[in-house]
């Protein structure tokens, strides 16, 4: 109950995403559902660890051991899964992991290019395991176990989810990884709207989401990148 009267927004975010995932279809088939969860949930997990692991990781390297002290400097999926975020995700189609907390002040050097570094790690990271999982998708594809196999819808999934949350991070709304890179770049903190625009984020985002933002801004995006990694390993396979 305390976590309801803290995040009223996002309460009001769950009906509303609840009730567009049950009319558009989502559960029709039950046996369906909880196929297509089995098989997106590996790339939905492996993408979340690899992300925040990444921000943690490159953080206790520019000189902050906050998250080496939280635990979070591991590949293991339970340091960076959160409960309700994963939950949400299966259910509704959006979640979140455990954001790593960092302490800009702890940086040895440049704060701004450190807290950057921070930023771009977990897109760069999901963008490497998009690629090379790209390319065991086509050695899937040309082997005995073919393009019908639920390795290859796993390992599809994966690639796909690296994408969407490459992407998705990418968004110039806080808190994500897209707006901290330009509050670094042009030293927004300075600006008088700043703060107010922050204090938003949430709300912004989840706005977006709602109106299906995700569909029409990001899917195309998506698609390109997807199809520029397969004619990339297409190019060095064939």
């Amino acid at each position: 109950m305390s976590w309801i009267k803290r995040n009223p927004f996002m309460v009001i975010f769950f009906v509303i995403m609840a009730y567009q995932s049950f009319t558009g279809g989502r559960f029709n088939s039950f046996s369906d559902w909880l196929i297509s969860t089995a098989l997106t949930l590996p790339g939905i997990v492996i993408g979340i660890t690899v992300h925040e692991f990444s921000h943690a990781f490159a953080a206790y390297k520019l000189g902050d051991n906050t998250p080496k002290a939280q635990g979070r400097v591991t590949l293991n999926p339970l340091a960076h899964i959160d409960p309700i975020g994963i939950v949400a995700l299966i259910f509704i189609g959006f979640g979140w992991g455990r954001p790593v907390q960092v302490n800009p002040y702890a940086f040895a050097k440049n704060r701004r290019l450190c807290n950057i570094i921070v930023d771009v790690a977990g897109v760069v990271s999901n963008f490497i395991l998009a690629f090379l999982c790209m390319g065991l998708l086509y050695q899937i594809a040309g082997s005995s176990a073919g393009q019908g196999s639920p390795l290859y819808t796993i390992v599809l999934y994966i690639v796909s989810m690296n994408i969407v949350l490459m992407i998705f991070n990418l968004l110039p709304i806080p808190p994500l990884d897209g707006f901290g890179i330009l509050t670094e770049i042009f030293d927004l903190r300075r600006r008088g709207w700043y703060q107010r625009l922050y204090g938003m984020g949430t709300i912004i985002l989840l706005l977006f989401i709602i109106f299906r933002g995700t569909t029409y801004v990001l899917s195309p995006v998506i698609g390109v990148i997807f199809s520029f990694l397969a004619s990339i390993w297409g190019a060095i396979l064939y």
